[in-house]
């Protein structure tokens, strides 16, 4: 299938309708040419599959970290007529709103750099991790619908987090029209331990300095102004609680699929129409897990700064610990957007990647050995991509392949001879997020800056780690 796309500039490459006669709406890949080589070919047929859907909307499209994954590819956004659409929760996914803080210091390097080892051991003990792990607190079923609903609100009010918190995260860290009445018993057991715990795989907690700034002006808006200064970055999601709710939507929708006669080209598509009962009923239920996961975060966000507190001596206040700001991957929601020239709702689906809104900051997540980024977005991002970009460095390897391949051990040295001290709950883990198994994330958001749609504001290069 890649052999039919057409390169429209260095960082764009257009797969037409015409090159399956399936497909009701181009696909575009946004990618430089060594990005675009790595991407396997299976990811790119699933984004045909994705052009063959009921009322999608021109183009799918493929970003820089695009790879293959559940019925989308990783990397991907769509976007659908809010009448005639559909809504499917394969798409999503199931790590439903992971996503990522991003917290400023006016500590310097040199500040941090003696006290690095104390402070990841302390963020260690404090932020549960782990495939599994249960957090400090104990939800009551009567606050577990309160985070459902009111999100980030809950944690405020609860003195985990402030206000100004809240005007600094995509959506207030809070989407209306959440329904716990749509979501299962068992979701919400899963749901009651887990508020306020990192969890595993790729997620991660990371001391950072400022390497290089590229938007000065910008990044001072933000409250980055110096080369080393310190920032932290907390990239997690909806816990077995979001991934709950995505499989038990997953039957209800493979039975709707039959119900209203949608003929799929892969059953991993799985979903609804936009205005059936199952799609609505979705949408609320994946509302709770995008609150549930903007709360978890503003909790942890909390920890990390009384955790601050206690090994530098300084109240959190006094250490500038203020969100810079909080954004979601992995989620569907209405926006408008211009269609065929006039602006218009329509449903976005965005799964491993970014919202992109003009001069809204875009956080990129690299790897723990490499760097990430904070980018802006921009008025060509709302015309090329639906106003989205790429949420990290995109894996280049399989988990399983990558723990085949490297030893946790020797991962960890490799690190520490770089001064980047990484602590894990098992061995495993550093191996499958070895920075060896993800795309080179210079590649990822140069093509991304190249084509104007999240130019690159501060580079962040890792100090210390905390993993799952």
């Amino acid at each position: 299938m890649k052999e039919k796309l057409e390169k429209l500039n260095d960082y764009e490459w257009l797969l037409p309708k015409t090159a399956r006669k399936e497909m009701k709406v181009d696909a575009k890949i946004i990618a430089n040419k060594t990005i675009l080589d790595a991407i396997e070919d299976d990811a790119v047929e699933q984004l045909t599959n994705v052009a063959t859907l009921p009322g999608v909307i021109e183009p799918v499209i493929g970003m820089s970290d695009m790879h293959w994954g559940y019925g989308l590819p990783m990397g991907a956004v769509m976007a659908f007529d809010k009448e005639d659409g559909f809504i499917s929760s394969g798409c999503t996914g199931f790590d439903i709103n992971c996503g990522i803080n991003s917290i400023r210091t006016n500590l310097s390097y040199n500040e941090v750099k003696d006290k690095l080892k104390e402070l990841i051991s302390e963020l260690f003990k404090t932020i549960p991790c782990g495939v599994g792990s249960k957090g400090k607190l104990r939800l009551t079923n009567d606050q577990l619908d309160e985070v459902m609903v009111k999100g980030v609100n809950w944690a405020v009010k609860n003195n985990y987090g402030v206000k100004d918190d809240i005007k600094n995260m995509e959506e207030n860290g809070c989407m209306e029209g959440a329904d716990p009445n749509k979501v299962s018993d068992l979701a919400k057991k899963r749901g009651v331990p887990q508020l306020g715990t990192l969890g595993a795989g790729n997620h991660f907690l990371e001391i950072q300095k400022v390497s290089e700034i590229f938007d000065k002006e910008y990044a001072n808006k933000l409250g980055i102004n110096n080369q080393d200064q310190v920032l932290i970055m907390l990239h997690c999601g909806s816990r077995g609680f979001g991934h709950q709710v995505a499989s038990d939507y997953l039957k209800i929708h493979e039975k709707a699929v039959d119900k209203y006669n949608i003929k799929l080209p892969d059953k991993q598509l799985v979903g609804a129409p936009a205005n059936s009962e199952e799609g609505q009923d979705y949408l609320k239920a994946m509302k709770c897990a995008v609150n549930y996961s903007f709360t978890n975060r503003l909790v942890m966000t909390q920890w990390i700064r009384e955790t601050f507190e206690k090994v530098f001596g300084k109240s959190w206040e006094d250490m500038d610990m203020h969100t810079v700001y909080s954004i979601a991957h992995n989620i569907t929601k209405i926006e408008k957007h211009k269609v065929e020239g006039k602006e218009k709702e329509i449903y976005i689906t965005r799964k491993g990647a970014t919202r992109a809104f003009p001069d809204i900051p875009a956080l990129i997540a690299g790897t723990m050995g490499t760097a990430s980024f904070i980018c802006k977005g921009t008025e060509i991002a709302m015309e090329k991509t639906f106003g989205s970009t790429v949420h990290g460095a995109g894996r280049a390897m399989s988990r399983h392949a990558a723990i085949d391949k490297f030893w946790g051990g020797d991962v960890k040295k490799e690190l520490a001879e770089r001064g980047i001290i990484a602590q894990s709950t098992h061995p495993k883990v550093l191996a499958e997020e070895s920075p060896q198994a993800y795309k080179n994330v210079i590649d990822v958001v140069e093509s991304v800056h190249n084509a104007g749609i999240s130019p690159k504001v501060v580079k962040l290069t890792p100090m210390g780690v905390c993993k799952g």
